[in-house]
């Protein structure tokens, strides 16, 4: 369970025990969630409820407008892998942002994004945290992730990380809610399945009327997206970790009670997912 589904509307602790309680293996907390708080008291508090941690979401902007503010980032985020792995986290989720405010130069900024990438996985790697860099929709291209469909995360990958006989630092979460769309979605989960890359399965679904560029993501089996077929995709090609939801949405989950959301979550993994 990531807990952006929960809205962010309670404590850590809160969600920790709200999520054990339904019966859910593992939990995907959020840098904001932990701001002010001991980490590893966290980190003991989720293994104590019997939970794993699938992922720790999400990694600080890398393209930035000046070489200060690039560095300033690179910096927030070697604390954050850090905290990633504190809490024993399978992978640190790489949401890579887009343009800096007023550009217009989406070369540069996947340019930024490589050179930034380049010198966490080596942070990553002596950490010993796999970092799993999200491709988000083309929408979200010039402010959240100028990284938009997998076949260029991986490319990323191979060209930082090239194949060896160890496990890989560098890999892809793959997002539903992303990358559906994608006409070679099938070619390239196989692409990273043999190259050891599949480190996150994030499921949702996609509202035919989508409200809300960001906040308005469907419950599993509410939408149009084929999940069984990404998820035997996905697990054929080697996954064998969480299957994770995600479920941005103000104008509905997140209005909610827990305790619904977190049972309607669990129905539908076992019809829907």
């Amino acid at each position: 369970m990531n807990t952006a589904t929960l809205g962010f509307r309670a404590p850590i602790r809160d969600s920790i025990e709200a999520i054990a309680r339904a019966g859910f293996g593992a939990i995907a907390p959020w840098r904001r969630e932990l701001a002010g708080e001991d980490v590893t008291a966290v980190a003991r508090a989720i293994r104590d409820a019997g939970l794993g941690v699938s992922g720790y979401c999400r990694s600080t902007d890398i393209p930035a407008a000046t070489p200060d503010a690039f560095r300033a980032g690179l910096d927030l985020n070697r604390w954050a892998i850090d905290e990633a792995a504190t809490l024993g986290a399978a992978c640190f989720v790489m949401v890579v942002g887009g343009m800096p405010e007023g550009s217009r130069d989406l070369p540069g900024a996947r340019e930024q994004v490589r050179e930034g990438i380049a010198v966490l996985a080596e942070h990553a790697r002596g950490a010993g945290v796999r970092l799993a860099l999200e491709p988000l929709h083309p929408m979200y291209a010039a402010d959240r992730a100028c990284l938009n469909t997998l076949e260029q995360a991986l490319d990323l990958c191979t060209a930082l990380e090239p194949a060896h006989d160890g496990a890989p630092t560098l890999g892809v979460a793959v997002d539903v809610y992303h990358v559906w769309w994608d006409p070679n979605l099938f070619r390239d989960i196989a692409r990273a399945g043999a190259d050891r890359r599949l480190l996150a399965f994030h499921v949702c679904d996609w509202r035919r009327e989508t409200r809300d560029m960001l906040n308005d993501r469907g419950m599993m089996g509410d939408g149009v997206i084929d999940i069984p077929a990404i998820r035997a995709a996905v697990e054929g090609a080697g996954y064998d970790g969480a299957v994770e939801v995600e479920i941005f949405s103000a104008a509905d989950w997140w209005l909610r009670p827990v305790e619904e959301t977190l049972a309607v979550c669990a129905e539908r993994f076992a019809t829907v997912v």
